[in-house]
């Protein structure tokens, strides 16, 4: 799982002004009470000013929800000196991989070179992205039969490039932070596109990453082998706005 941390408590007084500075605009603000204070700036929609309408109030809280869907929460309570005039909130990680995730699924294909088939079956890494500490993987499926394909199983994972006779294979899977598009069926003659979002890695030689998309109650399956060379040139994301 992944997150992020903002201050849940928030000191406030009623003759200084408290500046709350988010990272995207402010689409909706709501008050435990009265005694709380607040505005919205014009001429920045990212800011928002609060004041104590009245001394030693009763504790209370404070909302905020932004125009990337992230809920901001904070408990409120009096000070007539607040040890902090402004908050810089972070922004909500997880809310981040997924509109990332969901915005490149339309994408073109970036990438070329990586793909595997099997009875009518295509599957291909279409593209790689990286924002931050998140890899996106874009991956193609197209089903040319008139069979439906029901994905049993995608796996990413990391193993030796060589096998050994001596040595067992190391494997190292894994975890999806986030997986966007339909990843249950392609549907016959049709074809879908899955975005994949892990954490950031980069492989060491003897190594690759691979994907395995494996068919339910059928043979038709998949894999995917990627080198750091494809990696290391992963397309950087532009910041949401």
């Amino acid at each position: 799982m992944i997150g992020f941390t903002q201050p849940t408590s928030l000191c406030i007084s009623k003759d200084k002004t408290t500046s709350l500075i988010f990272p995207f605009a402010i689409r909706h603000v709501d008050r435990g009470t009265k005694d709380v204070l607040v505005q919205q700036v014009k001429e920045a929609d990212n800011i928002l000013l609060v004041k104590a309408a009245i001394e030693n109030f009763s504790e209370t809280n404070l909302s905020v929800v932004t125009d990337d869907g992230s809920l901001y929460s904070f408990v409120v309570n009096f000070d007539n000196k607040p040890p902090v005039w402004i908050y810089h909130l972070p922004t909500n990680q997880k809310e981040a991989v997924t509109t990332y995730a969901n915005g490149i699924l339309d994408n073109s294909k970036t990438t070329n070179g990586i793909k595997d088939n099997s009875w009518g079956m295509l599957a291909e890494v279409a593209g790689i992205y990286i924002k931050d500490d998140v890899i996106y993987y874009q991956i193609k499926l197209v089903n040319t039969s008139p069979i439906d394909y029901d994905i049993d199983l995608l796996r990413f994972y990391i193993s030796d490039k060589k096998k050994s006779k001596r040595t067992a294979v190391q494997e190292n899977e894994l975890q999806p932070l986030y997986e966007a598009g339909n990843m249950k069926q392609v549907k016959a003659n049709n074809q879908n596109t899955l975005v994949v979002a892990l954490r950031k890695f980069t492989i060491p030689d003897a190594k690759y990453l691979g994907i395995q998309v494996m068919e339910k109650n059928g043979g038709r399956h998949l894999f995917l082998r990627v080198g750091n060379k494809k990696i290391v040139k992963a397309i950087p994301l532009p910041d949401l706005r």
